[in-house]
């Protein structure tokens, strides 16, 4: 998000009806774009191909593949790129850019292996429980695999801020997408679904292909220290559960209504709950821009006093360092508040479009009795993300960890209780209990921070070295007695010996 910060920081900074426009504008191209450019990419080969002309069970197949390419190719990101991310900053910081190939290879390397445990053993048994011919299930895990590896390359290129860059070879992969679509149904006579899933399939590898060829020549050197990245793992082990919590929270009340009476079952092997799937991606798409948006000008606004704070730990008095860090705390609780104002505003009126031009194109009933609970929890999630993100800067790992995991918990007991024991207008209040759990908890863990600061910045060194073998004594050293003592003590001695005498 530093890259669309800083720009969005030249944008705002002018101050006027028109950049603000512009800002909106720009900070949502560059973050929704990738996903508006591949659901316009299926709506276009739906309709030029007639695929609503299709069977209800091979439009079904094909809608749950997609579904399921994309929530299984994020959730078996999300353990690694949290990590690489900060073996990434380090490595910028330090200026050892010959370390970044070998990151980017182990990553890739336990990407693969790890997206493979999920996928292989599925298509196996949706080739033989499910009767699905061989070459759709080949088809829909080539798609699975590449689109893993699309995610993992933004990592490197969000990094290096070329978020335009991603949006133009989305655009490009899914042109081709729709274009090869075409080609294999009229001049090649393939069947519409399996031609649609093999342009995906060739369209995400396209843009797989051009963020690594981007990637490398970005970084030519090869350090081969592939060892350092494994280290980073055990060392910040908490960033992989708090990303791979977060990531399964976004989804684990899904995966709840998936086994109730709600659900939809395809081929003896996907399952699905259409109204509430749907639910869910219209709640988050009502927040999800505005709060790219606001997360990153929180980053960018907050940066500069964290900043002042740290030049004053370095060489600055203690007056200053005091100074500082007040108002350091203070702007951070000032753009949680902007943050809250702001995404209410534009939550709001998008959940009133939504409401009023949605049932025009067929989205009502059911659907729509889900979404205002969902709306109000996806609100809470995002706001709760942004606390996440100032742990992070504080290096609060064990706080954020234990707040995705609580988050993560408390969404599926919820969802649980909901989906037993309530109306559907409430199936929402499993995610928005589990987004409040973790916002406070996070709240008054950053409260806790802001009192404990000092302890935190200059307590965390050790005067011995750790290592291993025989634990040395806690005595440092002997107190001397003062002058004054050793001389009455030698007097009283003197007296003792004279009386004896």
């Amino acid at each position: 998000m530093a890259g669309i910060g800083i720009k969005l920081n030249r944008i705002f900074g002018k101050n006027t009806l028109a950049t603000n426009l512009v800002g909106f504008g720009y900070s949502s191209i560059m973050t929704v774009a990738p996903m508006c450019v591949v659901i316009g990419a299926i709506m276009l080969m739906e309709y030029f191909l007639g695929f609503s002309r299709l069977s209800y069970t091979a439009r079904e197949l094909f809608a749950c593949t997609v579904l399921y390419i994309f929530i299984f190719a994020l959730l078996s990101c999300a353990p690694f790129n949290a990590v690489l991310s900060r073996y990434l900053s380090d490595i910028i910081y330090n200026e050892t850019y010959q370390d970044i190939l070998p990151c980017f290879y182990t990553g890739m390397l336990m990407n693969i292996v790890f997206a493979c445990l999920f996928g292989i053993p599925f298509c196996i048994h949706e080739y033989l429980t499910g009767q699905v011919w061989i070459f759709y299930v080949f088809a829909g895990y080539c798609g699975f695999v590449s689109l893993a590896l699309v995610f993992y390359c933004m990592l490197y290129l969000s990094i290096c801020k070329d978020y335009g860059k991603i949006s133009l070879y989305f655009i490009l992969g899914m042109l081709v997408t729709v274009l090869l679509s075409l080609l294999l149904v009229y001049f090649f006579h393939v069947e519409v679904s399996f031609a649609m899933l093999v342009s995906l399939d060739v369209g995400f590898w396209l843009i797989a292909s051009m963020e690594m060829a981007l990637v490398k020549s970005y970084f030519r050197e090869n350090s081969r220290k592939y060892k350092e990245v494994l280290r980073y793992f055990k060392k910040y082990w908490q960033l992989v559960g708090t990303n791979f919590f977060y990531i399964l929270g976004l989804y684990i009340h899904n995966f709840v209504f998936w086994t109730t009476d709600m659900r939809m079952v395809v081929v003896d092997s996907f399952v699905c709950a259409q109204p509430y799937d749907m639910a869910t991606c219209l709640a988050m798409f009502t927040n999800l821009s505005a709060s790219v948006i606001f997360i990153s000008r929180v980053e960018m606004n907050f940066h500069e006093r964290y900043k002042r704070y740290s030049e004053a730990v370095i060489g600055g008095r203690g007056n200053d360092i005091e100074n500082a860090k007040r108002r350091m705390f203070y702007q951070l609780a000032e753009e949680l508040l902007s943050l809250v104002r702001l995404q209410f505003i534009v939550s709001v009126s998008l959940f009133l479009l939504c409401i009023i031009l949605l049932p025009q194109f067929g989205f009502g009933g059911m659907v729509m009795r889900m979404y205002p609970c969902l709306a109000g929890g996806y609100f809470i999630l995002f706001v709760m993300y942004a606390v996440i993100i100032f742990q992070y800067y504080y290096n609060d790992l064990n706080g954020s960890l234990l707040t995705s995991l609580l988050f993560c918990l408390v969404t599926f007991v919820g969802s649980i209780l909901t989906s037993r024991y309530l109306a559907p207008v409430w199936y929402g209040l499993g995610v928005v209990a589990g987004a409040l759990v973790g916002f406070t908890f996070a709240y008054y863990r950053m409260r806790k921070m802001e009192r404990d600061l000092d302890i935190h910045i200059f307590c965390a060194g050790n005067l011995v070295e750790k290592g291993f073998g025989k634990k040395p004594s806690n005595k440092v050293y002997d107190r001397p007695l003062p002058a004054r003592r050793r001389r009455r003590r030698f007097r009283r001695k003197d007296r003792t010996v004279f009386w004896r005498r």
